[in-house]
């Protein structure tokens, strides 16, 4: 039994038992997320240092020691609202909450989010990174004993855990059904971030799938552009202008399609008629656009469960090798790209 004179703390029991102070804490307030044997440490600790849990202070410390941060690189995008629905749900149920923040692609705003975060005492951190991001910030964290997590892009270094999809694969099951529809001239349009993994995975995709059958990779077809509608009607304006314009576009993103498809009205052609169109995340509006947008899910709300699930298990003391947890992707072929008909000036 530790001495009367100086008062057991939580840290205290934490450091006795061998894991963190969020994981001592969850045990003390009963939370389903630790793993038994790792409760039963705690408990032991608890026994054996004669801790006594105090409700009062602790109502002070719950916001933060059940909080996981949270941080995107755009709010705009449905995509992650999907995702974080499904996170949000999974904390929820095991009594925790999270602080949400996004770095908007910039470094220093990622940086200055984190320490945010941090300074409200966060028990987690789920990250969809930005594309310098450096190992070095999860050095930090591991110090700190706060766990990550990185969501749809790595971090070479990082020790982190990830979840995502197979962007490689996915851009050829995409780029697979266009040429077997009878195109021959496709367009990869999205993307301005090299170093960013999903981004040169995806295009490692494209670029593979032409040369499966045959077909030569003309940089001009490869259109850089914000991730965002607005740079989907952009980028088809600069197509419908080369020389010799593709017959079908793979969008980056269902953002950037839906744009593209925009564009193609504007331009007076018809979507999926004069144009085949392919995007990337089946978000939701894919299914409400007209045409139905042809696209690759990548299954956002398993990520949600899945990126959730390990961050409480590594909350809850799960020791062990970074997981990397892969989400088979999947073409979903709607009308968009089977109803091509062609357009006089747009060669097939």
């Amino acid at each position: 039994m530790a001495s009367r004179d100086k008062r057991v703390t939580l840290q205290d029991v934490a450091d006795d038992a061998g894991v963190s102070r969020a994981t001592a804490s969850l045990v003390v307030r009963g939370s389903k997320s630790i793993k038994p044997s790792t409760h039963k440490k705690v408990i032991e600790s608890i026994e054996k240092l004669g801790y006594v849990y105090d409700r009062v202070a602790a109502s002070f410390r719950s916001q933060s020691s059940s909080t996981v941060g949270i941080v995107i690189t755009d709010f705009e995008n449905p995509f992650y609202h999907q995702m974080l629905t499904k996170v949000e749900d999974m904390l929820y149920k095991q009594q925790f909450t999270f602080l949400l923040g996004m770095s908007s692609e910039s470094r220093e705003k990622q940086e200055r989010v984190l320490e945010t975060m941090l300074e409200h005492r966060v028990c987690g951190i789920i990250l969809t990174p930005v594309v310098d991001t450096q190992p070095t910030l999860f050095n930090k964290l591991r110090a700190l004993q706060i766990p990550a997590l990185l969501m749809g892009r790595e971090v070479a270094g990082s020790g982190a855990d990830y979840v995502g999809t197979d962007y490689r694969l996915g851009s050829q099951l995409a780029v697979r059904h266009l040429v077997e529809q009878g195109h021959r001239r496709i367009a990869y349009i999205g993307g301005m971030l090299p170093g960013n993994t999903a981004y040169q995975e995806r295009i490692d995709g494209y670029c593979s799938a032409l040369q499966e059958y045959g077909l030569e990779v003309d940089p001009k077809l490869i259109i850089p552009t914000p991730l965002n509608r607005e740079g989907g009607i952009r980028a088809i304006q600069e197509v419908l202008q080369l020389e010799n314009p593709p017959t079908a576009c793979f969008c980056h993103n269902d953002i950037i399609a839906l744009g593209v498809t925009i564009g193609l009205r504007l331009q007076g052609f018809i979507p999926g008629e004069h144009m085949a169109i392919v995007g990337f995340d089946n978000i939701l509006e894919t299914e409400t656009v007209e045409p139905k947008l042809t696209t690759v899910s990548v299954f956002h709300d398993q990520w949600g469960v899945e990126a959730a699930r390990q961050m409480l298990d590594r909350i809850g003391g799960l020791q062990s090798a970074p997981v990397k947890i892969i989400i088979p992707p999947k073409l979903i072929v709607r009308k968009s790209s089977v109803c091509f008909k062609g357009l006089p000036n747009l060669k097939a």
